[in-house]
């Protein structure tokens, strides 16, 4: 993703300040497509779907730090926050709602640049660990299915190899997935119970 592909919304109590750095990010080819108070970031991100949230806010209140929330529950993207508040309780509440990069101490247009590529990057290798943490999830309750089934198969008089031998030809000819398939003989085996 370059930076004149990347569409960032700023979020500012005082829409004075937008001006200044809506053209240090234009200087460094970002595209601002949406400027907003902090009340109506849910309503204008579904509106503009930018790519990045740059917030700058001197004290985010816990309706900021909500909105932001529902934000990334529903699409997550980087989230920039420059505010003068560094109490550890507030920078917490924000890194749950999902801010990528919580600068203290203000926005200063010539450390926009570093800081919106380290919050990229740190998103993005957030959302691969992420990833590969739902995939190791899924495996692990796929494993899970496939033992019980197993084990249902060798309550038959089968030996363990002999039971997923079983599974692996029945799924291939049901053409069916093996925890698909050990889902419909968990379930058939506890309607039989």
């Amino acid at each position: 993703m370059t930076q004149d592909m990347i569409r960032i919304m700023l979020v500012d109590d005082q829409p004075e300040r937008f001006q200044v750095l809506e053209e240090a990010l234009t200087a460094q080819g970002y595209k601002v497509v949406a400027k907003v108070t902090a009340d109506n970031i849910q309503a204008e991100v579904e509106r503009s779907q930018p790519d990045v949230i740059i917030a700058d806010l001197d004290n985010p209140g816990r309706d900021t730090l909500e909105s932001l929330q529902a934000i990334t529950r529903k699409r997550p993207r980087p989230i920039v926050m420059f505010t003068n508040d560094g109490d550890a309780a507030t920078i917490e509440l924000a890194v749950k709602s999902g801010v990528t990069a919580y600068i203290v101490d203000g926005m200063s247009p010539d450390r926009i640049r570093p800081i919106l590529d380290v919050a990229i990057m740190r998103f993005r290798e957030f959302q691969t660990l992420r990833s590969e943490l739902e995939l190791t999830r899924m495996q692990l309750s796929d494993r899970k299915l496939i033992d019980k089934a197993k084990g249902l198969l060798m309550k038959k008089g089968m030996d363990e190899d002999q039971a997923y031998h079983r599974l692996r030809k029945m799924a291939m000819d049901r053409n069916m997935k093996l925890p698909e398939l050990a889902r419909s003989i968990i379930a058939a085996a506890e309607l039989l119970e």
